[in-house]
């Protein structure tokens, strides 16, 4: 779908405040309230916009362990692999990528005695044939939702 300027700074807008009013929007954008309506409504049925959330704060985003772990798996093994890591529920995030792994998880603990129990289960996965963990020590950026 093809987003221009109008779509890129309502998309930025709603990523700083999620809550803020089509009228705030329209005010900051300086277009009508139907035309943030008509565009939101167009960005959400193209894919663009998929939802609407809450983010912690720092104090409540600071409970807790995260890691991501480079998973490395055996040839045809992939799709058992990643069926098996769906079901755990510390898996934020599983993305296929290029390079030395096949897959990086983001897993969030409630503490480090589990998130080394939740490597040693993945580990433990028929197919996994290597990981790698690098623990999360500060966000020093995060634009994430």
């Amino acid at each position: 779908m093809h987003t221009d300027d109008l779509d890129r700074q309502l998309i930025a807008l709603l990523q700083a405040d999620a809550r803020t009013s089509t009228a705030d929007l329209a005010r900051q954008l300086g277009v009508a309230r139907t035309t943030v309506l008509a565009r939101l409504q167009r960005l959400e049925r193209g894919g663009v916009i998929v939802g609407y959330t809450v983010r912690l704060g720092q104090d409540e985003g600071d409970r807790g362990v995260e890691a991501f772990v480079g998973i490395s798996t055996e040839p045809k093994a992939a799709r058992d692999v990643t069926q098996r890591l769906a079901t755990l529920p510390e898996l934020r995030q599983l993305c296929s990528v290029s390079g030395e792994f096949d897959y990086i998880a983001l897993l969030r603990a409630e503490s480090p005695a589990r998130l080394d129990g939740l490597l040693d289960e993945i580990g433990a996965i028929p197919g996994v044939r290597k990981t790698t963990t690098s623990v999360v020590l500060a966000r020093r950026i995060d634009r994430t939702a």
